[in-house]
């Protein structure tokens, strides 16, 4: 699957994938219905469902990464609903959502649109942000009545995927970010 620019897609590795699913895990988040918006090859939504989750949503507006999640999920015998359309469009009430979304550099604030969403469908938010944003997104969690914390700060490696990639694997520091509706729905 090759990458596409404009979307801003980027792979999540395993390690960080398991991470991030462990602690909403242990934490119990990943019980009902969970979302992953802009779900890429699958990973979170995948992993949520075999932690338990009664009912996953991988939401994606790439048909290409789409079809690669359906054969990963196929592949591990996992029931999942995959969804072809803008996350935006996604009107199912969720109990969690788990995402690594755009960050938001081009096109600009995109990050902010998909935690718009995810703030809208469920009151549990898992997200992967650049640490540099974490301070910002926190804040913009609150005008959202959305408490917020860190989880974690990492290391991200990134795989050259573009022409301007100057290193084969780059790193910058991220963060796990959850949220959690002040005024909970449910």
């Amino acid at each position: 699957m090759k990458p596409k620019k404009k979307l801003e897609q980027y792979q999540t590795p395993g390690e960080i994938a398991a991470d991030l699913l462990w602690m909403a895990f242990l934490r119990g988040d990943l019980k009902g219905k969970v979302a992953d918006l802009g779900c890429g090859n699958g990973i979170l939504g995948i992993g949520a469902k075999l932690l338990g989750a009664r009912e996953v949503y991988c939401v994606e507006i790439d048909e290409d990464s789409l079809k690669v999640a359906g054969r990963n999920a196929r592949r591990l015998g996992v029931d999942v609903k995959f969804l072809l359309m803008d996350m935006r469009d996604f009107e199912e009430e969720v109990d969690t959502v788990v995402m690594n979304p755009p960050f938001g550099r081009k096109p600009h604030h995109l990050d902010r649109v998909f935690l718009e969403k995810a703030f809208e469908i469920a009151d549990i938010v898992y997200s992967i942000h650049p640490a540099s944003s974490a301070r910002f997104l926190l804040d913009f969690g609150r005008k959202h009545s959305f408490s917020g914390e860190v989880l974690k700060e990492f290391d991200f490696p990134l795989k050259a995927i573009f022409p301007w990639h100057r290193k084969r694997v780059g790193r910058f520091k991220a963060v796990f970010l959850r949220f959690q509706s002040s005024g909970r729905k449910s």
